[in-house]
């Protein structure tokens, strides 16, 4: 997980419900009890800011930065990110009930042990993303590329993983017991267990 960014100056309390965050700039500031339910924000930046008890519940992101950044307990209930940078950004105790995640960059993020089972991520680069432990059970994560990512112990059961690079995936220690996954997917699953892939025997 990425150190906890040093800020400089803080906004504590402030109700930004339903604000429009868009074309702001925000760097190294710490954003304490900050409600920024439906509020919208297109483009964006926040560079190695830190976000503690914060809500983004309904909130809409468009093509908005948050790099480097640490979330604790924080809520994203509903929360919609659509090609989005959080490349660097980590996550600890933070819920993400019914999240929606569309495209953009979360590389090298920290979601160790965090709960995505009711999340939607689809076509989002997490290249080298902590996922040690991800909760992930029938959760929707497709067509993500995985490509050096973390995940150990992960649940992924019953998880709609169709399209995702999984080649960082160890199928003996995460849990993948009816998750869904294409035929190229599975013949990487396969390898992986020390498997080779044949046409079938002559008879």
């Amino acid at each position: 997980m990425s150190d906890r960014p040093d800020t400089k100056t803080e906004v504590r309390g402030a109700d930004w419900y339903g604000d429009d965050l868009s074309g702001q700039e925000h760097t190294r500031v710490a954003f304490i009890g900050v409600d920024l339910s439906e509020s919208t924000d297109d483009g964006a930046v926040f560079t190695e800011c830190t976000f503690l008890d914060c809500k983004f519940n309904l909130s809409r992101h468009s093509d908005a930065a948050f790099l480097n950044c640490a979330f604790s307990s924080c809520s994203f209930f509903q929360a919609e990110f659509t090609s989005c940078k959080l490349v660097g950004s980590s996550f600890d105790r933070c819920s993400f009930d019914l999240m929606t995640v569309s495209g953009g960059d979360w590389s090298f993020v920290a979601l160790p042990g965090a709960d995505l089972s009711k999340a939607t991520l689809t076509g989002a680069r997490m290249r080298e993303a902590d996922l040690t432990g991800v909760r992930g059970s029938g959760a929707t994560l497709q067509h993500l590329d995985l490509s050096g990512a973390e995940l150990h112990e992960a649940d992924l059961s019953g998880a709609d993983l169709r399209g995702s690079d999984l080649s960082a995936v160890d199928p003996r220690s995460a849990d993948l017991t009816g998750a869904q996954v294409d035929v190229t997917q599975a013949v990487v699953l396969v390898t992986a267990l020390g498997m080779n892939v044949r046409p079938d025997a002559p008879e």
